[in-house]
């Protein structure tokens, strides 16, 4: 396994940031890292990287334990931070060849410096100080440092924040490039990335793991769920009181002026009752679709305690 993780915990104060969390991932997986903020993301992959120690638990890295091995880790794994620290000041070769330097790569130096430059698309951009660049070639310029020692292991904290559609397709493009040889753990919030990256997903809650599984799994088992629901479009606007009478409903929840979704456990029985009541109160119908579960409502879901 390329990263292993048993009863890991992290304590800040009397704040337990991460609670007695295990998972293990294998090599050539990009597993996705879910949660809302201040679930405990960061802090695990800061531990992962041995940035910070943990208070309790284990964690290995191509077999390196983080708290014993942290210089044995760090050979082993390139980390991009959320923040992704630069120093602006230094133009952008001259920055590769201190984080070359950094790892020793000696011999190798020049020739991993040219791969990870054309491999991030870096090529118009080598001769510009990193403070005058913007904010998708800083990012490419964070992967490129995190790479640059060839890794078995790549700890990406949104790669893709603040990118434009163009940037995120092409560093999209790129970590799925990267994830046919490497180990990735890809922290974002952006549902449609964990569906096109990932094949594994992780999601924390409140410093505990709540969901870990492929991802395909995950929403089949989301579908599977007793509650389905029915998407409504009437013809005008309606008060939630009108629709009450509606059963069997579990909940109904407004998505806009016209549209309800209204979760059922028995959709057919439900559907029947719409049209009939729909006829008496003389309201048009507009559509009327089953609703599936999408991964990002199984998030809210298992992120909201449910």
């Amino acid at each position: 396994m390329s990263i292993q993780v048993a009863h890991l915990t992290k304590v800040f104060g009397e704040q337990k940031a991460v609670n007695d969390i295990s998972f293990e991932i294998g090599s050539g997986v990009i597993a996705g890292f879910l949660g809302p903020n201040g679930a405990g993301k960061s802090t695990t992959m800061k531990m992962l990287s041995t940035y910070i120690a943990p208070t309790s638990g284990s964690a290995l890295v191509c077999g390196c334990d983080v708290a014993a091995q942290p210089m044995e880790v760090r050979r082993q794994l390139g980390y991009l931070p959320e923040s992704n620290p630069l120093y602006y000041d230094m133009y952008v070769r001259e920055y590769l060849e201190f984080a070359a330097s950094v790892h020793q790569l000696g011999s190798r130096k020049k020739s991993r410096i040219d791969e990870m430059i054309g491999m991030t698309g870096l090529q118009k951009e080598v001769k510009k100080k990193i403070g005058a660049l913007s904010k998708g070639y800083k990012q490419r310029v964070g992967l490129a440092q995190a790479m640059i020692h060839d890794p078995r292991v790549l700890i990406l904290d949104e790669p893709t924040s603040g990118l434009d559609p163009n940037q995120i397709m092409d560093i999209r493009d790129l970590i799925i490039n990267l994830g046919r040889e490497k180990t990735v753990l890809l922290s974002t919030h952006i549902m449609q990335e964990v569906q096109a990256m990932c094949s594994r997903v992780i999601i924390i809650n409140n410093g505990s793991i709540v969901a870990d599984d492929q991802i395909g799994s995950i929403h089949n088992a989301a579908q599977a769920q007793p509650m389905a629901g029915l998407l409504v479009e009437f013809d005008r606007e309606l008060d939630e009181k009108i629709l009450q009478p509606l059963q069997p409903v579990h909940k109904l929840r407004r998505l806009d002026a016209r549209r309800w979704l209204l979760e059922t456990p028995r959709p057919d029985d439900l559907r029947k009752a719409v049209m009939a009541w729909s006829l008496q109160q003389d309201i048009n119908i507009l559509s009327l679709q089953n609703s599936t579960q999408s991964l990002e409502d199984t998030f809210r879901d298992l992120t909201r305690g449910k």
